[in-house]
């Protein structure tokens, strides 16, 4: 039984930045650590999970796209917790987080106040 030691998977140090090996049998690309971390990943806190089920609501792929889209505006603005309206849907977004923390339909909408929210954004 031979023993592992520093080194012995990647002989030679990758320089940051340097190209990663790519993935075997894999089509996906190898992003590092930072890479992943910085990514904008969209979540869902427990809350909106709940009310997205209970209110059945299922957002199609291409409205992810553009909820992204959207968050991403708003941190460009300086927002940090938005209000996004598409079409009958409103969701509340914390933006710095990238979190969605509840989800109304249009149902819920009708005479509601939203607070603790410092901008809008009307998705198309």
């Amino acid at each position: 039984m031979e023993q592992m030691k520093i080194g012995q998977l990647y002989p030679t140090p990758i320089p940051p930045g340097a190209a990663r090996p790519a993935n075997q049998g894999s089509s996906q690309p190898v992003k590092s650590f930072q890479e992943i971390l910085d990514g904008k990943v969209l979540k869902f806190s427990h809350h909106a999970e709940v009310r997205l089920k209970q209110r059945g609501i299922e957002l199609k792929p291409e409205q992810m796209t553009k909820i992204e889209s959207a968050i991403d505006r708003a941190a460009a603005k300086g927002a940090k917790d938005s209000l996004l309206i598409m079409n009958d849907l409103a969701l509340i977004v914390n933006v710095k987080s990238r979190t969605i923390v509840t989800a109304m339909d249009g149902a819920q909408l009708k005479d509601n106040v939203f607070t603790q929210i410092d901008s809008a954004v009307v998705v198309s």
